[in-house]
């Protein structure tokens, strides 16, 4: 298996691609916050970092964001981003697990993810708490994940059967507790002392006929969220996913006329209490 390092050039090229797909139900979510003016933020897992010069534009000028992750060819694909953008003064980025991340007590007005705390299943609640100590008082922590999908339009038994496989499961695995998947998010903010809890879902509508980019990041979404093979599945349901989520599948059901599918991201938050709670 490849590491995350080494397929990293792999990897950024399908990160563009879905990210391409997905930028605008993420303009959604950010349209419906308003981050504080003049406000320091943390964007944690940032990935090639695009989403981080998104975070900073939301917040206005005076504001100012930190991106960390663990692979060096996303961070300098962000700093890349961030002068082509003039944001470089606004923009940091930096090398981190956000297993042990650095940072004194108390310093982010706010802290996004996206993508990326739903990962660490084995002990969120752990990982909320520690983000919370970065938080200032009064701060809010936001959690952002992909959370469904509907895009095989008429193959209802065949989409059932690839999500209930590990990989259309993950990062939720079988065998692990309910209290672990990424839909009880709120339930971690609120283990982790978090206090104003809400959820919000937001919907990527996706209608043929495509651009090319759009194609290629559905494609990639199928591959994302059911594998290349996925041999968990019967060799008959191989076969059918084969046909219709290959690109040069003739049977591709992105090719069918008048296409329609979807996916959702869901937004969790909570505040830090503030000195007077």
């Amino acid at each position: 298996m490849k590491s995350r390092e080494t397929g990293a050039g792999e990897y950024l090229h399908k990160m563009k691609a879905f990210r391409i797909l997905k930028e605008p139900v993420i303009k959604q979510v950010l349209e419906s916050l308003t981050l504080p003016a003049r406000s320091k933020g943390l964007d944690v897992g940032c990935g090639d970092g695009y989403y981080t010069l998104m975070l900073v534009e939301n917040a206005g000028p005076g504001s100012n964001v930190t991106g960390i992750d663990v692979t060096d060819p996303f961070l300098d694909q962000g700093r890349a981003l961030s002068s082509k953008f003039n944001l470089t003064e606004r923009v940091s980025f930096i090398k981190g697990d956000i297993e042990d991340l650095r940072f004194e007590k108390n310093t982010f007005d706010w802290v996004f993810s996206i993508d990326c705390v739903e990962l660490f299943t084995q002990d969120p609640v752990s990982m909320c708490k520690k983000l919370a100590a970065m938080i200032k008082p009064g701060g809010s922590l936001f959690i952002l994940n992909l959370s469904s999908q509907q895009l095989l339009p008429g193959y209802h038994v065949l989409e059932a059967r690839l999500n209930a496989t590990s990989s259309g499961m993950a990062p939720f695995a079988p065998g692990m507790k309910p209290d672990l998947h990424g839909l009880r998010s709120l339930g971690w903010l609120q283990n982790a002392g978090f206090v104003n809890l809400s959820a919000a879902t937001y919907v990527r509508d996706v209608t043929s006929p495509f651009s090319d980019d759009i194609r290629e990041g559905l494609l990639n979404l199928f591959e994302m969220r059911w594998g290349r093979n996925n041999p968990e599945s019967s060799k008959k349901d191989q076969l059918e996913y084969k046909r219709l989520c290959r690109g040069d599948s003739p049977d591709c059901i992105l090719d069918i006329p008048g296409y329609y599918g979807f996916f959702t991201y869901s937004l969790f938050q909570g505040s830090k209490l503030s000195k007077d709670e």
